[in-house]
């Protein structure tokens, strides 16, 4: 079941496809009957393509209510199981996130995987964005419940910066269920009487054959910086997401969309002819044309890069993200000074 933000939690890779795959895998059920999975409002757009990749139609993913936050309502994740069983679905898999790609937002996991365990549901966390988060002692209380999970999706290639791609699917289950899942027992390329243990063969365990050894930039960046290390990207990224907030608070024009759990700083620059205008009925029809102008300046300035979007009912703001363990305070201050030198004639 999902939610909108929640149903982003099938992480954008392969690796939400596959969790699909596995929680499918055993089931069966009359063609007839309609099967279902749950994301939220905020989850990744990979839950419906893995949805129609697996051809149950993404007419079988549900949408659970998020909360202000971005976060899945766990009463309504339980409202919609309960719709779906009473119109002859089968429900199957919940997708939570950890990190949504906008607001950043973690869904509260002990209580869906309450809700999971009731109706003996697959329970898969999408943690591509926040599962480095974990790495963090001070900031790992995000993820509580994770350890409850079927299935989690993991990008170290984010937050944490490792060379792109590096992707994880971390599974409960040690019945060797990914090669029961994918296995096609192809003896020309997995002969089963090699000299060594052929269960540490993964060719024959996921969807795709050739590949490369992504595990391998995650083990060589953890050897280098140790777990210390990384502990400290991750809270040098929370601390300058700190700093960004506070120094918008002491800025004219800047106005916050809500105030940030995570990383993700999301805003809107309010330009000198629209301050003060907050009650004028075309304010917010205004506003949100105004990141699409500075976003053209600042790319044809070669100054920098910062993304935007709407949000539901909200009309575009800026998002920065900062996880790059390279930034400073000074390029924060850089960032805020360059948007008001860009919009200060709009």
């Amino acid at each position: 079941m999902a939610d909108s933000e929640a149903l982003s939690s099938l992480a954008g890779d392969p690796v939400a496809v596959e969790a699909l795959l596995q929680a499918v895998f055993g089931i069966v059920v009359d063609e007839a009957i309609q099967k279902g999975t749950s994301a939220s409002q905020k989850c990744h757009y990979s839950i419906q393509k893995g949805a129609a990749f697996l051809g149950l139609g993404t007419d079988s993913v549900r949408v659970v209510k998020a909360d202000e936050r971005g976060r899945m309502v766990p009463e309504d994740l339980e409202r919609q199981i309960s719709m779906a069983e009473a119109e002859g679905a089968v429900p199957f898999l919940v997708s939570a996130t950890s990190g949504t790609t906008v607001l950043g937002a973690f869904d509260p996991l002990e209580a869906i995987a309450d809700v999971c365990q009731r109706h003996g549901l697959w329970l898969h966390v999408d943690a591509a964005w926040g599962g480095s988060v974990l790495l963090s002692q001070t900031h790992r209380h995000l993820l509580d419940g994770i350890q409850r999970a079927d299935s989690v999706a993991w990008n170290p290639h984010k937050l944490l910066a490792a060379g792109l791609q590096c992707s994880a699917l971390l599974l409960q289950d040690t019945s060797n269920l990914l090669k029961r899942c994918h296995g096609s027992q192809a003896s020309y390329l997995f002969q089963q009487d090699k000299f060594y243990d052929v269960e540490l063969d993964t060719g024959d365990k996921v969807v795709q054959c050739g590949r490369r050894v992504d595990c391998l930039k995650l083990w060589l960046m953890w050897k280098a910086q140790g777990s210390q290390g990384l502990e400290r990207r991750i809270d040098q990224a929370f601390a300058l997401a700190g700093y960004l907030v506070e120094e918008m608070k002491t800025r004219e024009g800047f106005e916050l969309v809500m105030e940030p759990e995570f990383v993700n700083v999301c805003f809107w620059f309010v330009p000198p002819s629209l301050r003060g205008k907050q009650d004028s009925p075309d304010y917010h029809k205004r506003l949100s044309k105004v990141a699409p102008v500075l976003k053209e300046r600042m790319v044809k300035e070669g100054s920098m890069m910062i993304g935007y979007q709407p949000h539901g009912t909200r009309g575009n703001f800026f998002r920065v993200v900062v996880a790059n363990p390279a930034l400073t305070c000074a390029d924060i201050d850089f960032l805020l000074n360059e948007l008001e030198r860009l919009g200060q004639d709009l």
